[in-house]
């Protein structure tokens, strides 16, 4: 039997879907397995809690994790919309399970235990209307810098209430659930898909969300001056839509691809020159611009994957709804690239209504990413 497996099923009628997904896994799987987690899209919301019932029932799953999703992602395969239900279970070791929930508008979080070890991992599936992920993000680089937290927030609601969480017996259409991993079990790999242009400066004037100064100029200016130096393929590029890179070690002496925790940028205020970015800056931090196409994306995700320092046999995989067959071409993009480097895989996932994992030494909420976690 495998440490790890995976299953789908785009059967219309639950109870089939189902079937189809805890038979495949029967014929991979022993008992008493320590993880399964369960992503359920259109029909199939109202079935998670029955789904979950079966994993405990049929492989004595210690902790079962189940979300709704737009789309699931399970083997080479991405069903971005419509009927898909999607189950990976996994030997991962004891997991510790989370139910946490937010009060005094998002500024205390209940639920965190404070006897964290550290290099743990965070696997956490949140509800976006609820729960501020930036909050416990920063309580977590406060009280434990080495935890990392990876995964998604769900993406079947468009507006509070409408999601569904599932931690073991329990169900919940808000806040956020998960597990803490033991260290050493799995590695984050996040792929951001952008590509830096131009070159770094740094932030010598600015405060909250607006950069005012760049390399002591208006930051207007740097920005007018970079687009100037641009080729026609990236000037078009740069047109569809700007991103700013933070460098998240400032310790290195080289800024690459995959070095930059990604920010949309805003707008400019032309009548101060002023940039405004999508998260807090800092004076002294070094930024870059950055533009996002398909053909970035592709290449920075297989170069994420074959860096890694480990073959895994598992792998949960986190991309936005912006991904799929709205940035690249062909489907199962990134489903596809991830069983192409690691043949031998069970994969797992979900669209997402943004992805959370490390960039650096640092956590954060991502768009337009591809966030994994290869056990």
């Amino acid at each position: 039997m495998r440490s790890y497996a995976a299953a789908h099923s785009e059967h219309p009628v639950t109870v089939e879907a189902a079937g189809e997904v805890l038979g495949d896994l029967s014929e991979r799987m022993g008992g008493d397995s320590d993880l399964a987690i369960v992503f359920a899209s259109g029909g199939h919301v109202a079935g998670l809690n029955d789904v979950a019932s079966g994993l405990t029932e049929l492989f004595g799953v210690n902790t079962v994790l189940g979300l709704s999703v737009s789309g699931v992602v399970s083997g080479g395969r991405e069903v971005e919309t419509g009927d898909g239900l999607s189950v990976w279970i996994g030997d991962t070791g004891p997991v510790r399970p989370l139910r946490l929930e937010a009060i005094d508008s998002g500024r205390t979080i209940l639920g965190l235990p404070s006897d964290i070890a550290e290099e743990s991992i965070v696997l956490l599936l949140v509800d976006p209307f609820s729960f501020p992920v930036d909050s416990l993000i920063d309580a977590l680089a406060e009280a434990h810098p080495t935890v990392r937290v990876v995964g998604g927030l769900a993406s079947a609601g468009r507006s509070p209430g409408e999601n569904t969480l599932v931690l073991d017996a329990a169900s919940y259409d808000g806040g956020a659930i998960g597990v803490i991993l033991p260290p050493g079990v799995a590695t984050p790999v996040v792929s951001q898909g952008c590509r830096p242009i131009g070159q770094p400066w740094v932030i010598t004037d600015g405060s909250g969300q607006m950069i005012r100064q760049l390399g002591g100029e208006p930051a207007m200016d740097r920005l007018q001056a970079m687009i100037d130096a641009l080729s026609d393929e990236d000037r078009v590029l740069a047109a569809r839509g700007l991103h700013i890179g933070i460098v998240a070690n400032e310790q290195s002496e080289k800024f690459d691809r995959g070095d930059f925790l990604i920010r949309s940028l805003m707008g400019v205020d032309r009548s101060s020159g002023a940039l405004a970015v999508g998260d807090a800056i800092e004076v002294g931090q070094v930024v870059q611009l950055h533009v996002r196409d398909a053909a970035s994306a592709s290449e920075d995700l297989w170069d994420q994957l074959t860096r890694a320092e480990i073959t895994p046999q598992g792998s949960l995989v986190f991309t936005c709804t912006g991904r799929g067959t709205h940035m690249f071409a062909e489907p199962h993009h990134d489903a596809a690239t991830i069983t192409e480097v690691f043949s031998e895989i069970a994969n797992a996932g979900m669209f997402c209504a943004g992805e959370i994992g490390p960039v650096g030494p640092r956590n954060a909420v991502h768009g337009f990413t591809a966030t994994m976690l290869l056990f």
